[in-house]
């Protein structure tokens, strides 16, 4: 513990301290702040802001260059408003944030972890992930649950993420224990899962994500054909009013399918109708289209 209070790591320390002081004002100055630390980032980000550029562009070529420019930069507010949901998600009040949120669906959550064989609940990588978390929880009451998370090599940040998953979910499974991740399967768990970003070809394959082939990892088919968990799709979502939805739909229907490919493909549709009911809120920062198949051009 005594490492953790290094004066290297005072900065980070500082920076929780302030994310914590900030869960303490009113939720609509929260956003308010929160835009505006979007608009820095977007100022001063030039890198991430030319990959969610590039995504927007390649995902939305219908929209004309001045309504794409706007939705980068309420991507950019999003994101702001998501950092400090962050803080909402580890440090609010149960009471204050079942106010916020309204749930459709739970009875699919509950059904299907009756069947006794586990539950993968799939997501994906929206500016809502973390505070989704906390609502997943709060909602799901005792219903058993696990959240993978990806470790960090900054000890404080582990800290932090691994202890406040940890309250939220029990023991969190690192992204790349896949035993951990089937144990928990058959002990008939549901596990948290965002399957939609690029890790690269190996247990991917090439699906269509608005149009353009994207490599996508292929754990939903191996893990469900292994074990026979149930598939269930999650989504939150921030309303114009400032409260959140939550949409957790039934399992999906014959998946495994007959191929990865196929129910990769399905994945990358359902996320995609996800995208267009809120395109802001989508994770446009990471380089979802990094690889490419054969001999394509790369696009960052």
């Amino acid at each position: 513990m005594s490492s953790l209070l290094h004066p290297r790591h005072w900065l980070i320390w500082a920076t929780f301290g302030l994310l914590r002081a900030a869960t303490l004002l009113p939720l609509s100055a929260q956003r308010a702040l929160g835009r505006q630390l979007g608009r820095v980032f977007l100022l001063l980000g030039r890198r991430r802001a030319r990959i969610a550029r590039i995504n927007i562009d390649l995902c939305f070529p219908e929209l004309t260059a001045a309504a794409r420019a706007t939705l980068l930069r309420r991507h950019f507010e999003s994101f702001g408003i998501g950092l400090l949901e962050l803080g909402c998600g580890w440090w609010s009040t149960d009471r204050r944030l079942r106010r916020q949120i309204t749930v459709h669906g739970l009875e699919h959550l509950r059904d299907a972890l009756a069947r006794g064989k586990g539950v993968i609940l799939l997501s994906a990588h929206f500016t809502t992930l973390e505070i989704g978390g906390r609502f997943l929880a709060l909602l799901a009451g005792d219903l058993p649950l696990k959240a993978l998370y990806r470790p960090s090599e900054n000890p404080v940040m582990e800290h932090m993420v691994r202890g406040n998953r940890e309250r939220q979910f029990g023991t969190p499974i690192p992204r790349d224990d896949i035993r951990a991740v089937l144990r928990a399967l058959r002990r008939g768990e549901a596990v948290w899962y965002a399957s939609d970003q690029n890790f690269g070809h190996k247990g991917s394959v090439f699906a269509p994500f608005f149009g353009i082939p994207a490599a996508t990892n292929t754990a939903s088919t191996r893990l469900a054909s292994m074990t026979g968990a149930a598939v269930v799709p999650f989504f939150t979502r921030r309303l114009p009013d400032g409260r959140y939805e939550q949409i957790i739909g039934p399992p999906l229907e014959n998946f495994p399918g007959v191929s990865p490919d196929v129910d990769a493909t399905r994945i990358n549709r359902l996320i995609e109708d996800w995208v267009r009911q809120a395109p802001e809120q989508y994770f446009w920062i990471h380089r979802r289209f990094k690889d490419r198949p054969g001999d394509e051009p790369r696009f960052y």
